[in-house]
């Protein structure tokens, strides 16, 4: 196996270091329940415990919300850390020594470039918060903060600077720490002077606001004027460290209540952020002036289940917050609206209302994510409610779009609930509105795309019509079958590689036929059995997930090759079942056309299937 660089000597050292016990145990109460421990799940809110760990198999998984794994899968989900940043991260916790390079030798000189920038941003954000509280040019800066209700305690969390107005201050205190001043240009920190001859710095008179990147590494800033000139704010230019389309500020200290809550409040700017934080909303983050990005919406949707946008009550916020819907709707985001009235935008709601009247009247009552798109169709369609059976031009076209929004809707309760509110609103009969809307979502699915399940990354062909990872209340005979068998196959080498010879890769469930490959992989090079090592080889949410649930069948009562080809004999049928119940189909629509005889070659056919079914 290959991960990266990263030898697999490693990889099992570090696994072999950190009991899952005491790893999980650093960040979760847990009480032993039989052979196992539980506790209430780091990942989602939960009043009932559901997180259980197994010490014997060295993995844990939540039966509330899938999340599951091995210990370097753990701290990568608690920590946000990537594959190799948690083995890292282990490895160094244990003092177990390694020459692992992580990055490519070509980018040697990158990466040290990058460690010098960290560091000046580390320092340049300490120098800029020291001189907002402790010089005579900070004083300014530090009267209007207070006034815009910046406590010293808020001040100091968010490491809040000023940069004076002098062209060089930034340029003398980092050069004189013998850092590279052309790197510094190259890192945005300074730029150079007109005359070519040496650099200033790149902020100045400017309230300085540090930028996180999601390990909590300074890596840009936001500048604000205190007076009048243009831009108001300035962000640090694109560089190595900084991509704004793919950070959110202030994630690195929501992240605890976002993994907790599951749920992400998005505000506009980082002032929002940082004034909702002290209002109480612990999961806030923003976009720092930026539209959203599918990168941002992606980030979210790894770590909660659940967006509500803050944005501006003005026509540029909404319209900004309806752009928005689409793009985390597209990665699968669920989505609400809170809507902030009187045109004010967070901050001066804060300000004006308090923190409890903007916890309960406003994050609290956000509106889901329809009504908000129905409510902004309306208002840009100029509706008027007081005219019958929607005679006015704009009532109408309101009507044909907010069916647009409904039919997208997947559950028929919503697309009745709304339905009728369209129908009082409006005085039309609820059944002309199903019509027009079955109209509608017939136009849909017409050009709705066909194509293979493409978050699937372990799946870059078509699924060969393989069946989705469901979990229903009464699983069908194959599903369980195979769920069977692959929880055999963790725990048996020899299972394993004779299902490999008489099933190979015929799993009916996508995840199963993943999972089955990656057994086949772990155990070739003649590795014995384990299930927190074998789960290290996916490094795919989905199916360390699956693997993590399966594993904890019971598999080891009752086996015998009996049980195995039964189990076998129960996946092969599947296809088989499924073209026969086809063909029945097929027979009963010649019989409606009076096609004797293509009626009688199906069910020729079928007597063949079944006839290969009881020879399996």
């Amino acid at each position: 196996m290959n991960y990266g660089n990263i030898p697999d000597t490693l990889i099992d050292a570090v696994l072999k270091q950190h009991d899952i016990v005491d790893v999980v145990s650093k960040y979760v109460h847990l009480s032993k329940q039989g052979k196992n421990l539980v506790g209430l799940c780091p990942f989602h809110s939960e009043k009932s415990p559901s997180f259980t760990v197994t010490p014997m198999k060295q993995i844990y998984h939540c039966f509330g919300c899938g999340a599951g794994g091995n210990s370097i899968k753990f701290i990568m989900e608690v920590e946000g850390y990537s594959f190799p940043e948690a083995v890292r991260q282990l490895a160094e916790d244990a003092n177990i020594p390694f020459d692992w390079d992580d990055t490519p030798k070509e980018q040697t000189e990158q990466q040290k470039e990058k460690a010098e920038l960290y560091k000046a941003y580390e320092w340049s954000a300490k120098w800029y918060h020291y001189l907002l509280r402790n010089s005579e040019h900070g004083k300014p800066a530090m009267e209007y903060l207070r006034l815009r209700g910046f406590t010293d305690k808020l001040i100091d969390l968010y490491q809040i600077g000023y940069a004076p107005p002098m062209w060089d201050t930034l340029v003398q205190f980092l050069v004189k720490r013998e850092l590279d001043p052309v790197l510094m240009e190259k890192g945005g920190l300074f730029s150079e002077r007109k005359s070519g001859t040496g650099h200033v710095d790149l902020f100045r008179d400017r309230i300085m606001f540090p930028i996180w990147d999601a390990k909590g590494r300074v890596v840009a800033f936001g500048g604000r004027l205190m007076g009048d000139g243009q831009p108001k704010y300035m962000n640090t230019p694109e560089t190595m460290l900084f991509n704004k389309s793919k950070i959110l500020y202030n994630f690195h200290h929501a992240r605890a209540s976002i993994r907790k809550t599951q749920t992400i409040v998005l505000f506009e700017g980082y002032v929002d952020a940082i004034k909702a934080w002290d209002a109480g909303v612990l999961n806030g983050v923003a976009t720092m002036g930026t539209a959203l990005t599918e990168a941002h919406a992606k980030l979210m949707k790894n770590n909660a289940e659940q967006v509500i946008l803050c944005y501006d009550g003005d026509q540029a916020g909404q319209a900004a917050a309806h752009k928005s819907l689409a793009i985390l709707e597209s990665v699968g985001c669920k989505t609400s609206v809170a809507i902030i009235p009187n045109l004010m935008d967070p901050d001066d709601y804060i300000s004006t209302y308090g923190p409890h009247q903007f916890n309960t009247e406003i994050i609290q009552a956000a509106v889901p994510s329809t009504k908000f798109k129905l409510l902004y169709l309306e208002r840009n369609h100029m509706v008027q409610r007081d005219v019958i059976n929607g005679e006015d031009e704009g009532n109408l076209r309101y009507i044909h779009s907010a069916l647009k929004v409904i039919a997208e809707l997947a559950s028929p309760t919503e697309r009745e609930h709304y339905l009728k509110s369209l129908s009082n609103d409006f005085h039309y009969s609820l059944d002309v509105l199903k019509q027009d809307l079955h109209a509608v979502r017939k136009d849909l699915q017409k050009v709705k795309p066909i194509g293979d399940n493409n978050d699937n990354s372990w799946n870059n062909v078509m699924n060969n019509r393989r069946v989705v990872e469901a979990a229903p209340s009464l699983l069908p005979a194959y599903h369980n079958a195979e769920r069977n068998l692959l929880a055999i196959m963790m725990n048996f080498r020899e299972v394993s590689d004779y299902v490999q010879q008489k099933l190979g890769d015929q799993f009916n469930v996508e995840v199963h036929a993943a999972l089955a490959a990656y057994l086949y992989a772990y155990y070739s090079p003649g590795r014995e059995p384990d299930v927190s090592r074998y789960i290290a080889t996916l490094q795919n949410s989905k199916l360390e997930s699956a693997a993590s649930y399966i594993s904890m069948i019971d598999s080891k009562q009752g086996i015998n090759s009996q049980v195995i080809d039964d189990y076998i004999r129960e996946i092969k049928k599947y296809p088989f079942q499924m073209t026969i119940n086809q063909k029945k189909e097929e027979i009963m629509r010649a019989e409606r056309l009076g096609d004797v005889l293509q009626a009688t070659n199906i069910a020729t056919e079928i007597i063949a299937l079944e006839k290969q079914m009881k020879l399996m």
